[in-house]
């Protein structure tokens, strides 16, 4: 390979293009241009109401957007892409059990029964769940709802993994492990996540969008709000 090759710009996997959204008066996203790179790790935040939850389902393309598009490289295809949505997109009287909320995760996937139990069984290890396995998720605390959603996200070992405000909901205890997880996941994965709380997050990230009705990438090493970010 020449040295021009290794020079080469990343290429987005998935690339939003004068990307706009509006809800009837408001005005929640307006001409957002942004690439996530193979190997980023982008840490998302800005305020209540800047549109941090409408950029990451636009990027999904649960949501349509007003104007603009959203390209995905070939590679990004069904079962490639993790998501852990906020807790309170999530119907908790829903009758479905932990096991089977992790095991949707691998819904799409060409795997065998039996190797998909032996994933389930890990990822319930990994996220602390295996004596919650059989429990609606009714029977869920807020930070156990949230760790079973977490191990839907990861299970299939996604090419891309979106993460809503992972820290929401869970205690102390498991925050530090699932800064580990990250740190793990992050050597193969694309890795997009939006918290308030960038403490942590912010050193393990490479990149940092701030996103107020548009979007601001910040260089600083550490912030928490945009007027940290000049």
């Amino acid at each position: 390979m020449n040295l021009s090759e290794n020079n080469k710009a990343p290429q987005p996997i998935v690339s939003l293009q004068h990307v706009s959204m509006h809800w009837r008066d408001r005005r929640i996203l307006s001409d957002v241009n942004l690439d996530v790179c193979r190997g980023d790790f982008m840490a998302v935040t800005g305020p209540n109401g800047g549109g941090k939850t409408t950029l990451l389902r636009i990027m999904l393309k649960l949501l349509k957007p007003s104007s603009g598009k959203v390209v995905y490289a070939p590679l990004l295809k069904a079962g490639t892409i993790g998501y852990l949505p906020q807790k309170n997109m999530i119907d908790s009287h829903f009758p479905i059990t932990v096991r089977e909320v992790v095991a949707s995760g691998l819904l799409g996937r060409d795997i065998s029964s039996h190797d998909a139990d032996e994933k389930v069984d890990t990822m319930l290890h990994t996220v602390g769940l295996v004596s919650h396995s059989s429990n609606c998720i009714g029977q869920l605390s807020g930070g156990q709802l949230q760790r079973a959603l977490l191990g839907r996200a990861l299970i299939s070992d996604p090419y891309l993994l979106v993460l809503d405000e992972p820290l929401s909901y869970i205690d102390k205890r498991f925050e530090q492990q699932l800064y580990d997880i990250l740190a793990d996941v992050a050597r193969t994965t694309t890795i997009v996540l939006v918290s308030h709380d960038m403490t942590a997050i912010a050193g393990m990230a490479g990149r940092h969008i701030i996103v107020d009705n548009g979007i601001h990438e910040c260089k600083a090493s550490h912030h928490y709000v945009r007027s940290d970010c000049d």
